[in-house]
């Protein structure tokens, strides 16, 4: 009866791990087949949001959380959620009120920031008719830190215009962009909103910005117009909206000093981040079709040399960013979407 017994426990080992490697074997080949050919520099990509409009997706510092905007669940617009980097334990961390965007976490992991209309306009705001172009309204953010779990609500900007598209640096310092001087420039501040500095004052639009992972560089998108080009740009500043085309990519030092375009392609190039190796930047592009509204991800050196494309999705792959140890990618895309409008979050393993 013994050997029964133990015949059966064995029989069912067996039968648990060929159906444990069956789901291996099964989801890898999920993630394989999510992927082109031609994107030899991913593997192994794993879709983890499948619901709503899923947006800009951040590691935490020691590569475990990710932080993002959604609409989704019953949210009308944007709120943040966190949750880990397999897709579990997503959690509402923003007030539930307003619209909210860039959200990013502190160093320690204890702390966030984002950027929230909720104080000036509890509501959604009215979302705007879709154009030719893409037109981006610069609603009254402001931004905000917390704990983790959205507790302890500090306001660090109290503008009432346009401060948003913060992130952080490894020592805690924070880079955004803001209209607060009538032009979109970037500034850093310090983490409790002290030290406010301007770094950009060309004419144009300058946002977008993140640091190098040794805080040392700052990579960022531009848009600096002349004659009616500067004109339209302007009026629509006044209309509190900037209307998508050329963005080139630009970096600087922490200071603001050495500003240095490193493309010049006439394409819609933005969500830049750097590799931790300080070398390479990735970014998101229109370039392989500038009058559209497909983008994938390129990567290209920080000297603007060695551009070369990494996605190939027929749709829009945008906002990536490398784990904090270089192997992985955390990107937006539409490729599986069950609807029109969804866009999800991805996370590949980076093969360089």
């Amino acid at each position: 009866m013994g050997k029964r017994r133990l015949g059966i426990l064995w029989f069912g080992s067996l039968v648990l791990l060929s159906a444990v490697l069956l789901f291996m074997v099964n989801y890898r080949a999920v993630g394989q087949s999510l992927l082109l050919p031609q994107e030899k520099h991913l593997s192994n990509l794993r879709q983890l949001t499948f619901s709503g409009k899923n947006a800009e997706a951040y590691f935490s510092f020691d590569g475990k959380k990710l932080i993002f905007q959604a609409t989704r669940d019953r949210f009308q617009c944007d709120q943040i959620f966190t949750m880990n980097t397999d897709g579990s334990d997503v959690r509402l961390v923003s007030t539930g009120k307003g619209q909210t965007t860039c959200a990013y976490f502190f160093p320690d992991g204890k702390r966030i920031l984002f950027s929230s209309t909720h104080l000036a306009v509890p509501d959604c705001p009215p979302v705007p008719p879709r154009e030719r172009r893409f037109v981006w309204p610069l609603h009254p953010y402001e931004i905000f830190t917390a704990d983790i779990d959205g507790t302890d609500l500090k306001q660090l900007t109290s503008t009432g215009d346009y401060n948003a598209e913060g992130t952080v640096s490894q020592e805690g310092k924070i880079v955004f962009t803001s209209l607060r001087d009538g032009d979109l420039d970037i500034y850093t501040m310090n983490s409790d909103g002290s030290g406010v500095k301007r770094l950009t004052d060309q004419k144009g639009y300058d946002g977008g910005p993140f640091f190098s992972g040794d805080g040392k560089m700052i990579v960022y998108r531009a848009y600096h117009p002349k004659g009616r080009e500067l004109e339209e740009y302007e009026e629509n500043l006044k209309k509190r909206q900037v209307v998508g085309g050329r963005l080139e990519l630009f970096v600087m030092k922490s200071d603001g000093s050495d500003q240095r375009q490193i493309t010049d392609n006439g394409a819609s190039n933005f969500c830049p981040f750097f590799h931790p190796n300080g070398k390479q930047i990735i970014f998101a592009s229109n370039l392989h079709q500038p009058e559209g509204r497909s983008f994938n991800l390129y990567l290209i050196n920080v000297d603007g040399t060695g551009l070369e494309q990494i996605s190939f999705h027929p749709g829009f792959d945008s906002f990536p960013m490398f784990s904090p140890d270089g192997k992985r990618v955390v990107f937006i895309s539409n490729r599986n979407a069950k609807h029109p409008g969804e866009f999800h979050i991805f996370m590949a393993d980076w093969v360089p």
